[in-house]
């Protein structure tokens, strides 16, 4: 792609009223431009940077063995009603009626819709153990949206849900969701908390939540870096920053974090109250054993810019950046560096690297200044001084190192630096 073609609308100011570094950032980048409180549009970076992440999420779920699907968004109100969640959620669900007077929501969560699902198309234990995800579009009319698309009215979100016949293969599934999260958090560059959580409107007998610590995060933990034990900082204990750790007896911290993933054993609360029932092996009918596991996929890009920032913009970790390479001509009106960088760009392309090539006409002090605040993994820099010694210059954005590489070599050393 080439820059002069491509919409980046970066901002050199921070926007009003962005609260956090990631809104900052988000905005000031081009990743996101906001139409109304907590509703955001997600502009070419943004969209790849979040394709990014829901390809990591893919993989690990894929390899669980769990199967993906798409629920509606529209969701009858009745199915809540059986439930329960309808009067839990309150004034959060979006509630509407059609023109046939039918009561509808738009889903916040997706637990009634894939419960009626399996009552319907499954009936016996050889069906089962079951996993089935999505990755789709929430909607939650939040009283305060906050801190960009960290808390936002309409979001991202993978939800997956394993259905069992027994306790046990519920804890293998719960086990394996476990492993998976902390997969798909590590690939994203994040570090991160489990804690054991109270399961709330979800209901069931035990959840995890994942945290990731961030200044600007809502929730608090206490974290106790000797052990790693952590746990949830209920509101009366917060103004005491220090705490005694309950496992080694060293010393826990407070921590500001952002919770980007949520898994739950349900048990039967859903599919008694759905009939959601299966004959076992001795033919009696028994309610199937659930469980449900989240992510919040938009959440998860505000959330590895709060870990993943400097002064200067953001810095990426490369599994999530928005393109592998930034090439930058430091000055476009020369036919040399214009040539050697279209040479090395398509010499990218073949190889599948995902690159931009900076051609525009500006300053070479914009075009550095753009390449650090988008944070594009590795800067190539071609430049009249390096070309005079037959080289290129490259730059890890996560480090200052600046490296001259010969022009013969440069592929291959690109290639090194992003395995």
């Amino acid at each position: 792609m080439f820059w002069s073609k491509s919409f980046i609308p970066t901002l050199k100011e921070v926007p009003e009223g962005a609260e956090s570094v990631s809104n900052q950032l988000m905005l000031r980048a081009g990743l996101v431009r906001m139409l109304m409180a907590g509703v955001y549009t997600y502009l070419p970076l943004g969209l790849k940077v979040l394709n990014n992440i829901e390809e990591i999420i893919r993989q690990e779920m894929n390899a669980t063995g769990a199967q993906e699907l798409l629920l509606p968004a529209l969701q009858p109100l009745e199915l809540w009603k059986k439930t329960g969640r309808d009067e839990l959620m309150g004034e959060v669900m979006v509630r509407f009626t059609d023109r046939r007077n039918r009561k509808i929501s738009l889903g916040p969560t997706h637990e009634e819709v894939i419960t009626e699902l399996v009552k319907d198309n499954v009936s016996s234990y050889r069906q089962l153990p079951l996993v089935l995800y999505q990755i789709q579009t929430k909607f939650r009319d939040e009283i305060r949206p906050r801190f960009g698309v960290v808390r936002a009215c309409e979001f991202v979100m993978k939800d997956a849900y394993s259905f069992d016949k027994d306790t046990a293969g519920l804890d293998k599934n719960y086990a394996a969701m476990f492993t998976a999260y902390n997969n798909i958090f590590k690939r994203c560059g994040l570090k991160f908390y489990s804690v054991q959580a109270d399961p709330g409107v979800m209901g069931g007998k035990e959840s995890c939540e994942f945290m990731v610590p961030a200044p600007s995060g809502e929730d608090m933990v206490y974290h106790c870096d000797s052990c790693g034990f952590t746990e949830g900082a209920k509101e009366e204990q917060q103004a005491t920053k220090q705490v005694p750790c309950r496992k080694c007896k060293g010393s826990m911290k407070l921590e500001n974090t952002i919770e980007v993933g949520h898994i739950f054993k349900l048990g039967t609360k859903y599919s008694e109250s759905l009939g959601a029932r299966f004959l076992d092996d001795k033919g009696t009918l028994n309610p199937v054993i659930m469980g449900c596991y989240g992510i919040g996929v938009s959440r998860l890009v505000a959330a590895i810019i709060e870990q993943n920032n400097d002064k200067f913009g953001i810095v990426w970790p490369k599994a999530v950046s928005p393109y592998k390479v930034i090439i930058i001509a430091v000055d476009a009106t020369q036919e040399k560096i214009c040539a050697v960088a279209r040479d090395i760009y398509e010499n990218l392309k073949k190889e599948n690297i995902e690159v931009i090539f900076d051609d525009r006409d500006e300053r070479a002090g914009v075009k550095f200044k753009d390449a650090d605040l988008i944070g594009v993994s590795l800067q190539v820099v071609i430049g009249r001084d390096s070309l005079e010694k037959g080289c290129v210059e490259l730059k890890q954005r996560s480090s200052s190192e600046k490296m001259l590489v010969k022009q013969s070599e440069v592929l291959n050393k690109i290639k090194e630096l992003l395995s």
